[in-house]
């Protein structure tokens, strides 16, 4: 008997992207696996169920859920599609992993593997897999587009009958694959860009894009691709150095975040009261707390003529795009677990490990298992 891939219709209610698209559909049932999508599913991405044609519809999420080998998904499960989940049965999707940990309990009782794409290490064997980075990329292409619809100027330089129009200013914080996008997309609108980050390894990444690089004489480079969190002397530096790029600047992206930690406070309210009235911050941490300690998530802050968006779920906003990429994560993620025909949760590979949470009745991640018995003393 095949094997059963199946997909829910999300159930967030500002969630755009869908777990497969069909030509990753199409590519499956090469592969002689089977694949049923909700109805729906896709619509918001731009796809009908007719542009599955390679896959079953069916409209009951229970029947999908419930008849599932893996199901693949974008956000979370909910506790109630849990108790739809096959017993025994695999899960993967984005899982929040440091939050709402009672979920976990739920799917350890049920015998459930679930696999969080956030953990995916980050090795070369895995970049393929990597949707943290794939969507964080899209997060940043969009942010400067926000910025720039929120921005009552220009971005290039413009020249005139009724004269010249100066570029405006990006400054970028965070050079990490956001950062970076961020950095490659307000250079293409035309403005003079600069970018900032803790790690001075990242300074050539920067310059090669045509930014210049704010150095503030602080390495922090940390594990896993993460800056390490500075000293209170160093956060003194850094803010000293970095508050006149701050006012200088007509846009701000930031960027800097570390899953499972609050995000690092780096613009503070006396440097946004050093900004010229009309500019704006678009922070990518805001679910972490923000970048900027004016930032209130899912909202606009207008702060003496500053505007601070913290946006939501960025990625979504592209969502035909950044379901084609987690797709393509998913995929190849797929192809580890599913070997001559048959699922194998292979521990002894780096990748299954590191991201498996729940498998074979008991919590498997070592971190989130400490949370949990945290959480239970």
């Amino acid at each position: 008997m095949a094997i059963q891939i199946c997909v829910p219709k999300e159930v967030r209610e500002d969630e755009q992207r869908v777990a497969l698209v069909p030509d990753i559909v199409n590519r499956l049932a090469k592969l002689g696996l089977e694949v049923t999508i909700q109805a729906g599913a896709g619509e918001l991405v731009g796809y009908t169920d007719a542009d599955y044609a390679n896959a079953t519809i069916i409209e009951s999420s229970a029947e999908l859920l419930g008849k599932a080998d893996i199901t693949l998904m974008v956000n979370p499960a909910t506790p109630e599609q849990i108790e739809q989940l096959r017993d025994g049965s695999i899960v993967i999707g984005f899982m929040n992993p440091h939050s709402d940990l009672d979920r976990f309990n739920q799917l350890k009782a049920k015998n459930i593997s679930a696999l969080s794409m956030e953990l995916v290490p980050r090795i070369s064997r895995a970049q393929a897999m990597d949707a943290l980075s794939s969507q964080a990329s899209i997060a940043g292409y969009k942010a400067v587009l926000l910025g720039s619809n929120i921005l009552g100027k220009f971005l290039p330089m413009l020249t005139t009958a009724a004269g010249t129009i100066r570029p405006s200013k990006v400054l970028v914080i965070g050079a990490g694959v956001a950062g970076l996008q961020a950095i490659a997309t307000a250079r293409r609108l035309g403005a003079i860009v600069e970018g900032y980050d803790v790690r001075a390894a990242v300074k050539e990444q920067v310059e090669s894009l045509g930014a210049k690089f704010v150095d503030i004489e602080i390495k922090a480079e940390g594990s896993g691709g993460y800056a390490r969190e500075l000293t209170e002397e160093e956060k003194q530096q850094q803010q000293g150095i970095l508050a006149k790029h701050v006012a200088a600047a007509d846009i701000i992206v930031s960027t800097a975040a570390i899953p499972g930690r609050p995000s690092p406070r780096i613009i503070s309210k006396e440097m946004v009261e050093g900004m010229r009235g009309g500019s704006v911050i678009v922070d990518l941490a805001a679910e972490g707390g923000g970048n900027c300690e004016l930032t209130k998530f899912g909202e606009t802050v207008i702060h003496k003529g500053v505007k601070i968006y913290g946006p939501a779920n960025v990625p979504s906003m592209v969502g035909n795009h950044a379901s084609e990429l987690y797709a393509k994560n998913l995929l190849n993620l797929l192809e580890l677990l599913i070997q001559e025909g048959e699922i194998k949760v292979d521990l002894e590979d780096e990748i299954i490990n590191d991201c498996l949470i729940t498998h074979a009745g008991a919590i498997h991640h070592a971190g989130i298992k400490e949370q949990l018995e945290g959480a239970s003393s």
